[in-house]
C-alpha cells in the first residue's frame, strides 16, 4: 500500500496538467491538421528502446521520428478514428528493417488504409529492402534529385582455405552432414554447390516476395515487375518514367502538395503527431495504475553463442543468458518468458547449457521462443527448450549439425623462424596442439566425438519436437530452412510477429494479453570478450554448432537483440 499515495499524487498532477492545458487545446481544436507526418528511420524496434531521461549534447531528434512500431500502431489507430484526418505522410530516411519488422509495419499501414485513410510516402533515396514500404502508399513521391536503388538481392559466400594455405595455416575439421558447410569457410578454396544451392533457395523466396509486392502495389504483371528490378537502379527521372513513383516533389513543397495551407515566405513542414495531439481537447493519457502491470520477461540470445559471461552485442555468452533466465524465473511479476533468438549458433557446449536453463524455466512458467531473423544450429538448440517456437516467415532456421576441429599453424611458425618440438605421453596428448595436424589416432577420436555430438543433437531435437531420431536426421545434417519451410517441416510451431508472440505468451500464462509490460533481463552486460580470447578458444578442438548461411544472407552482422 506504500504505492497508493504516490500513484494518487502522480494521477493528480496528470489531471491538473490536463485541466490547465484545456483552454489552450480548445483554442487549437480548429487548427487540427488533416495530414500528419511521420519519419521512419533505421531498424525500428518493436517497443520503444529505453534511453536517457535528459539529452546532453548531440544532434536533436527530428520530432516526427517514429520511436517504435508499437507507438506507431497506437498513433495510427487514433488517427484512423478521427474523421478530420485525411491521411499520413511517411518520410523514409535510411530505413533498414528486418523482414519481420517490415511485414509488421506494412500490416499497420494496411489497417490504416482499410479505415478509409490515405498514405503518401516520400523519400530522397530507398533501396531494395525499403522500397516495399515506400511503394505500399496510395501515392509515392521522391525528391527530384533522389534515387531508387531497386536491384534485387545478393548473397556472398566466402572461403578462406586457399588464403590460409598461402600464409601457412591449415584447418582440420570433422563434420556431420553434407549441408553443414561451416568448416568449408576455413578448409575449401571454392564455394561448394551445396552452399550455393542453399543461398539460391533463400534468395528465390525473398525475390518472389519482392516481385509480388511490386506487382500488387504498382499494378504490374510478375514479368513486368522482374523487368523493373533488372533495370535498376533508378534516378528520380527514370523512376518516374518507369512508374515506380508517382511524382517528384521537393521536401519544402510537400505541404502544398497535400493541399495544406502555405503561408507566404514560410516553409512550414507537415504537422507531426505531437502537433496533432496538441489540438485534441482530451488527448490520450496513460494514468498511473494502483497495481503494477504483470511482466512479460524477454531474454535475448543474440549473436554468436560463446561460453562465459559478458559478450553483449555480437556475442551471446552462455553464463549471461543463463543468469537472465534465472532472474526471469525468480521474478514473481514475470508471468511468461519470450526467448528472443537471433543467433547463427556457436559453441555446442554453451548452446546446450542455454537449452538446459530454458527447460528449467519452462517447468515454472510458459516460455515461447521467437525467431526474428536467424535461429540456426546452436541457436536452434537453445530454442527447442521452449514450449513453442515461433518464427518470422523468412528467418533462417535449422542447421541441425555439428563440427569440430582446429587450426594448424606450424608452417606459419616455420616461415617466421619459430621452431618447436612436441613431446607427448599418451596417444592423444597433443590433440589440441596447433603446431601440427591430427595423427590417425587423434583423427579417429575427433570423428568419434563429432558423431556422438551429432547424435546427442538429434536426440535433443527429437525429444523436444515429439519426433524420432530418424525423422529429425532426415531434416538435419546441416539443412537450413526459411521460417515457412521450417513450419512445414515441423521444426517451428507457428509463423507470426513479435507482438503476436508476446500476446500469446501472456495468454498461455492466463493473463490479459492487452495489459502487460515487457521487461528485459541482463541486457546491459558489457562485453568482456576479446578477439584474442576467441582465437585462443578456436585453437582448441571444441565442438561448434554454427551456420554460415546466416552470415552470407546478412544475418551474421545484424543479429542484434530483438527489441
Amino acid at each position: 500500500m506504500l504505492r497508493l499515495p504516490f500513484v494518487l499524487l502522480a494521477n493528480l498532477l496528470i489531471g491538473l496538467r490536463l485541466l490547465l492545458g484545456l483552454p489552450f487545446r480548445l483554442m487549437a481544436v480548429r487548427q487540427r491538421p488533416a495530414w500528419v507526418r511521420f519519419r521512419l528511420v533505421g531498424n525500428l524496434p518493436y517497443r520503444r528502446r529505453p534511453g536517457p531521461r535528459f539529452r546532453l549534447g548531440g544532434p536533436p531528434v527530428e520530432p516526427a521520428t517514429v520511436t517504435s512500431l508499437e507507438d506507431f500502431g497506437r498513433a495510427l489507430k487514433l488517427l484512423a478514428a478521427d474523421p478530420k484526418v485525411e491521411g499520413i505522410l511517411l518520410e523514409l530516411e535510411g530505413l533498414a528493417l528486418a523482414d519481420a519488422r517490415r511485414d509488421a509495419l506494412l500490416t499497420l499501414l494496411s489497417d490504416f488504409q482499410a479505415a478509409g485513410k490515405r498514405v503518401v510516402s516520400w523519400s530522397v533515396m530507398v533501396d531494395t529492402s525499403a522500397y516495399p514500404v515506400l511503394g505500399a502508399a496510395d501515392e509515392v513521391l521522391l525528391a527530384p534529385m533522389g534515387r531508387v536503388d531497386l536491384v534485387g538481392f545478393a548473397a556472398e559466400a566466402t572461403v578462406l582455405g586457399e588464403a590460409f594455405g598461402r600464409v601457412g595455416i591449415h584447418a582440420h575439421f570433422a563434420r556431420r552432414g553434407d549441408y553443414k558447410t561451416a568448416p568449408e569457410l576455413f578448409t575449401d578454396g571454392t564455394v561448394s554447390d551445396v552452399q550455393r544451392q542453399t543461398l539460391e533457395t533463400f534468395l528465390d523466396e525473398r525475390y518472389a516476395v519482392l516481385v509480388d509486392a511490386l506487382s500488387r502495389d504498382r499494378g504490374r504483371t510478375p514479368e513486368e515487375a522482374r523487368a523493373l528490378i533488372d533495370a535498376g537502379p533508378y534516378s528520380a527521372k527514370r523512376a518516374l518514367e518507369a512508374g515506380l513513383v508517382d511524382g517528384l516533389v521537393h521536401e519544402a513543397d510537400l505541404r502544398a502538395h497535400l493541399g495544406l495551407e502555405v503561408k507566404k515566405d514560410e516553409e512550414a513542414p507537415v504537422p507531426t503527431f505531437a502537433a496533432y495531439l496538441a489540438t485534441l481537447a482530451i488527448p490520450p493519457v496513460r494514468w498511473k495504475r494502483l497495481r503494477r502491470k504483470p511482466r512479460l520477461a524477454v531474454v535475448d540470445v543474440a549473436g554468436i553463442i560463446v561460453p562465459g559471461s559478458g559478450g553483449a552485442g555480437r556475442f551471446a555468452a552462455a553464463d549471461t543468458v543463463v543468469k537472465a533466465l534465472r532472474q526471469a524465473a525468480r521474478d514473481p511479476r514475470a508471468k511468461a518468458v519470450v526467448l528472443a533468438v537471433s543467433s547463427p549458433g556457436g559453441s555446442a557446449l554453451a548452446s546446450e547449457q542455454m537449452l538446459e536453463a530454458v527447460k528449467r524455466v519452462a517447468k515454472q512458467k510458459p516460455v515461447i521462443a521467437y525467431v526474428d531473423r536467424v535461429c540456426a544450429s546452436g541457436g536452434y538448440m537453445a530454442a527447442i527448450g521452449a514450449k513453442e517456437i515461433w518464427s518470422a516467415p523468412h528467418a533462417v532456421v535449422g542447421s541441425i549439425g555439428i563440427f569440430q576441429g582446429k587450426f594448424e599453424y606450424g608452417d606459419l611458425l616455420e616461415r617466421l623462424g619459430v621452431r618447436s618440438t612436441t613431446v607427448t605421453r599418451g596417444e592423444n596428448a597433443a590433440f589440441g596442439s596447433g603446431s601440427r595436424g591430427f595423427t590417425p589416432h587423434e583423427r579417429a577420436a575427433l570423428e568419434r566425438e563429432v558423431e556422438e555430438g551429432y547424435q546427442t543433437f538429434l536426440e535433443l531435437v527429437a525429444q523436444a519436437r515429439g519426433r524420432t531420431k530418424e525423422e529429425i536426421h532426415q531434416l538435419a545434417e546441416g539443412r537450413v530452412y526459411s521460417g515457412l519451410r521450417a513450419k512445414d517441416a515441423g521444426l517451428v510451431d507457428r509463423i507470426g510477429g513479435f507482438e503476436e508472440v508476446c500476446r500469446h505468451a501472456m495468454d498461455e500464462a492466463r493473463v490479459s494479453s492487452e495489459d502487460f509490460e515487457l521487461h528485459r533481463y541482463a541486457r546491459d552486460a558489457r562485453s568482456r570478450l576479446s578477439l584474442l580470447k576467441l582465437l585462443a578458444a578456436a585453437a582448441h578442438p571444441t565442438s561448434y554448432a554454427f551456420c554460415p548461411t546466416a552470415w552470407s544472407l546478412g544475418g551474421f552482422g545484424t543479429s542484434g537483440a530483438i527489441d
